[in-house]
C-alpha cells in the first residue's frame, strides 16, 4: 500500500474536531506564576502532558499545557483546557476522560490513553492548587458538608 493512501486510511480514523484541535491546538504554552501545575507522562507510547491553572475567586480563569506526543495527545490536552477554562474549579475536578473524548467526537479505542492523561493532568494541576492553598481545600470540604447538610434537612422536611 502506498504511504498516502496509508496516511489518509489513518486520517479517517479521526474526527473532524480531533484534527482541528491537532492542527490548530488551543491554550498552549505555560502560565509562569500558575496556581497549580500537573505532568503526566505514559512510557508505553512517549506522550507527556503538563497543565497549568491559573484560578481566580475558585474560577479557572486560565489554563494552559505543553504535550510532547501524538496528535491524539494534542487534541485531548487542547479540548481539555477549552472544557475547564472558565469553570468552577469544583467542575474543573469533575472532567472525566470520557468528556473529553465525547468532545472530540470521539478517537480511536488505541488512542483512549491521550483523554486519560488530559484528565490525569488537570487532576494533578487541581491537587498542587489544592497543596499550595490548602485553606481552599477546607473551604471546598466545608461548602460541600453544607450543601449535603442541607440536602438532608431538604429530605427530612418533606420538601
Amino acid at each position: 500500500m502506498d504511504p498516502v493512501r496509508k496516511d489518509r486510511q489513518k486520517m479517517a480514523l479521526y474526527s473532524e474536531k480531533v484534527m482541528d484541535h491537532f492542527r490548530n491546538p488551543r491554550n498552549v504554552g505555560v502560565i509562569e506564576d500558575a496556581d497549580g501545575i500537573g505532568e503526566v507522562g505514559n512510557a508505553k507510547c512517549g506522550d507527556i502532558m503538563k497543565m497549568y491553572l491559573k484560578i481566580d475567586d475558585d474560577v479557572v480563569s486560565d489554563v494552559k499545557f505543553e504535550t510532547f506526543g501524538c496528535g491524539s495527545a494534542i487534541a485531548s490536552s487542547s479540548m481539555a483546557t477549552e472544557l475547564i477554562k472558565g469553570k468552577p474549579v469544583k467542575d474543573a475536578m469533575k472532567l472525566t476522560n470520557k468528556a473529553v473524548a465525547e468532545a472530540l467526537d470521539g478517537l480511536p479505542a488505541y488512542k483512549m490513553h491521550c483523554s486519560v492523561l488530559a484528565e490525569e493532568a488537570i487532576q494533578l494541576a487541581l491537587e498542587d492548587y489544592y497543596k499550595k492553598h490548602p485553606e481552599k481545600a477546607s473551604e471546598e470540604s466545608s461548602k460541600e458538608e453544607s450543601s449535603k447538610e442541607e440536602s438532608s434537612k431538604e429530605e427530612s422536611s418533606g420538601e
